[in-house]
Parts: C-alpha cells; structure tokens; sequence
C-alpha cells in the first residue's frame, strides 16, 4: 500500500488549500481516510475521516466548519479542502488508511509521507 500526500504549501491566514493523497496499493472501498496533522513540538492531531464506500465523514471540532474531505472513486484519491486557514493550522499533513471508522492514530496502518502546511498571519 502507498499513499501520496501533496498539495501542501504557505497561504496567508484565511486563505484556502487543497491537499491529495492518492492510494495504491489495495482495494480500498471497505476501507477508510483519514487526515492527520502535526505542528512543531505538538502532538499528531486527527483532522478528518471518510469511508471509502461513502456515507461517512468525521471531522475534529477544529477544523469543523472550514474542512471538508472527500474522495474520488476513480483517481483512488481522497482530498482535505482547506478553508479559513488560521496560523495554528501551521503542520505537516499525513493522510492513513484503517479499516474502521477511528480518530485514533494508532489504528490506522498505512501513511503517506506528510504534506507542510504554512499559515502566515
């Protein structure tokens, strides 16, 4: 299995951002995404979830509002819209695949190589 991440960069604060991460690997569509985060000194912080079969998303109470993740059957490739961006934003981006509907890191097996996310003020 091998993820991609990509789309990262520096926007200004309320600004928007659209990160990819396309899957390979495996027949996904039993599976789920999930985007992750992690700033300088902090902890990996769950941002949000998707199944791949649909009907589910999840979405952590910061980001709640101002991201929006969704998937492309076809490009095997699940995206992070990013709107509002704020400073505190500012991270590396993983996206990971698990085979239930979970926040906790630990439960997903595969991971991408991390996006940077730059959120100027």
């Amino acid at each position: 299995v091998q993820l991609q991440a990509s789309g990262g960069g520096l926007v200004q604060a309320g600004g928007s951002l659209r990160l990819s991460c396309a899957a390979s690997g495996r027949t996904f569509r039993h599976y789920y995404m999930g985007w992750f985060r992690q700033a300088p000194g902090k902890e990996r912080e769950f941002c949000a979830a998707i199944a791949w079969s649909g009907g589910y998303t999840y979405y952590a109470d910061t980001v709640k509002g101002r991201f929006i993740i969704s998937r492309d059957i076809a490009k095997n490739t699940v995206y992070l819209q990013m709107n509002s961006l704020k400073p505190e934003d500012t991270a590396v981006y993983y996206c990971a695949t698990a085979s239930w509907a979970t926040i906790k890191g630990s439960e997903y097996d595969y991971w991408g190589q991390g996006t940077l996310v730059t959120v100027s003020s």
